[in-house]
């Protein structure tokens, strides 16, 4: 997870640098959004790095659940930087839009930054889309919706800054503000994403099902219940009831539940698997 956090901030160093040039040789509000966007991009993917390194700190006396949430907390502070920047660049669209202004020299280079940022950041999202798999982090998924809204941005800021060599100087801001609109929804995304993990909400219903699927399949299992879940950080927190025929001994009860807790494991890297054993009268 920290190599993608360190590409992160590399590549956001580098695009703000890139698009730092453009605007200022061609004073296009589109590459400014774009500016901007790259900027919190930036200081979210530091938050972010930040934030893993503490999470991924084993648990202490302090903590004995771990630091997970770190993840979470993060992905909170980054939707904030998102709106902030979101509503800030609304302003200034819409000042440009009641006073349109010709973009001055500099277009060929604008657009040439943005091609490049769209191949920089899809180089960046293939190799967060690997390790969200691997990991299932929230703070590389808050980050990689960021990048994922930077591909559309500049795709847009392209149109834009074509469209204005027609005489259609209007098209620039109006760009800007469906960007603004765009990365606010994003934000939206993010904080629930982040808001549920935080108030411990149950992983998917299909992990659920596996879950299930595979308790069910052990042959001495004659059943389940009470399952609960939660994530946090990389690491998934899992309580179930297990019913088992009452005729067992407590050490036979013991080594099914053992078995159990070594098959829910090949489903996630990282599990804390609780297990209550339920007897029940198995009839002849």
């Amino acid at each position: 997870m920290c190599l993608a956090s360190y590409a992160s901030v590399l590549t956001a160093f580098v695009l703000i640098a890139a698009k730092l040039i453009a605007w200022y040789l061609s004073d296009s509000i589109s590459i400014l959004a774009s500016l901007i966007d790259s900027s919190l991009d930036l200081l979210a993917s530091l938050v972010n790095l930040l934030a893993i390194r503490h999470a991924l700190q084993p648990a202490d006396k302090e903590h004995r659940f771990g630091h997970g949430k770190a993840e979470p907390l993060a992905a909170v502070g980054q939707s904030m930087f998102i709106a902030g920047s979101a509503c800030m660049l609304l302003f200034q669209a819409s000042g440009r839009l009641v006073n349109p202004q010709p973009l001055t020299a500099g277009i060929e280079l604008g657009v040439a930054v943005m091609l490049f940022s769209m191949m920089a950041t899809v180089g960046l999202l293939l190799l967060q889309r690997f390790v969200i798999k691997k990991t299932k982090s929230s703070a590389i998924r808050a980050d990689s919706l960021h990048y994922q809204s930077d591909l559309l941005v500049n795709f847009s800021v392209i149109i834009a800054l074509l469209l204005t060599q027609f005489g259609l100087i209007w098209f620039d801001p109006l760009m800007a503000v469906f960007i603004a609109v765009y990365v606010l929804f994003s934000a939206w995304k993010i904080l629930r994403d982040a808001v549920d993990l935080l108030m411990d909400h149950e992983i998917s219903d299909a992990e659920r099902q596996q879950i299930t699927e595979l308790v069910l399949k052990h042959p001495q299992v004659k059943g389940m219940h009470d399952l609960r879940t939660r994530r946090s950080g990389t690491t998934v927190f899992i309580q179930l009831h297990l019913e088992l025929d009452a005729a067992f001994t407590l050490q036979q009860a013991h080594d099914i539940s053992d078995q159990v807790n070594q098959e829910i494991h090949t489903l996630f890297d990282e599990a804390e698997v609780i297990i209550h054993q339920d007897p029940i009268i198995v009839g002849n």
